[in-house]
């Protein structure tokens, strides 16, 4: 039996792209969905519901189970709507994947408040208000998968994506803490860092490396991620093109200054503190 067999999941921005991929996979293998998909342009404008409707219909004509929602994740009361869809429809969420996400790429100098703003309410403040409508779900029933969509761009930065880099890696720190609260209620919370050819990317990467990332060879890893088998919490993993690493910060071993030091001191141990030979996992001193 799948390890998500009758598990409830659901998946926002499923309408098309890596979204409809970990939809279809995950109905496939059991999974009861929920297909939200606001409908809208790659920058945010506009709505509709065939995106969310084709998917469902996709999956039911399958044999699957699925049931389409069309909320905002921008808002606390569209993601309660979210959640909600999934208990009305199917008595229970054991799962979400904060997948929906726009772009307003800007040269930094360029970049407007309103592209800032836009961008991390979407991806950021989406991916807050959909796990915390679920999280007394799975407080209550001991059970619950967070997934997040973070970023190469989070984690490494891309020219023109401010904003969206900001929103990636801040769902990275958002897994960390949630993988820390959830232990004790068998939550966990991790990241994908997807590479894949969608209308997300397509004027991103040059179209040799596109072909190259189709977005089904993400959706296993999501699959696992969201299963009762997945041990995994609090880890970021890069997955594209049929490759999965796992990313991980590390710390150099440093220079521990007996009294504060001068500026020019430490400039002179620069090269020590930089220096990543012998480097270690990094933990937090205080958590």
């Amino acid at each position: 039996m799948s390890g998500v067999q009758d598990r409830v999941v659901v998946v926002t921005g499923a309408g098309g792209g890596l979204g409809r991929e970990y939809a279809l996979l995950l109905a496939a293998s059991g999974a009861k969905v929920v297909v939200n998909d606001l409908g809208g342009a790659r920058d945010g404008s506009g709505s509709g519901r065939s995106m969310a409707d084709d998917v469902v219909a996709e999956i039911r004509d399958a044999g699957g189970q699925a049931v389409a929602n069309y909320d905002s994740v921008a808002t606390e009361d569209g993601a309660e709507a979210i959640v909600q869809s999934a208990l009305d429809e199917f008595g229970a969420v054991h799962a979400v994947v904060n997948n929906a996400g726009i772009l307003r790429d800007r040269a930094f100098h360029k970049m407007t408040s309103d592209d800032w703003e836009s961008v991390l309410r979407v991806h950021l403040s989406g991916g807050y208000f959909v796990t915390k409508a679920a999280w007394p779900h799975f407080r209550e029933q001991g059970y619950g998968r967070v997934v997040v969509a973070s970023s190469t761009t989070g984690l490494y930065g891309n020219f023109g994506q401010a904003n969206y880099g900001a929103a990636k890696n801040g769902l990275v720190g958002l897994v960390n803490t949630l993988a820390i609260e959830g232990r004790k209620s068998n939550i966990l919370a991790n990241a994908v860092a997807p590479m894949a050819a969608t209308r997300m990317t397509v004027d991103v990467a040059p179209p040799e490396l596109l072909e190259k990332l189709a977005p089904a060879h993400v959706a296993p890893v999501v699959g696992h991620l969201v299963s009762d088998e997945c041990a995994d919490s609090g880890s970021v993993f890069v997955v594209g093109g049929g490759q999965v690493q796992r990313v991980q910060l590390f710390q150099s071993k440093g220079v521990t200054f007996g009294e504060v030091p001068t500026i020019a001191q430490v400039a002179e141990r620069w090269p020590e503190i930089t220096d990543m030979t012998g480097s270690v996992p990094g933990t937090n001193p205080v958590g």
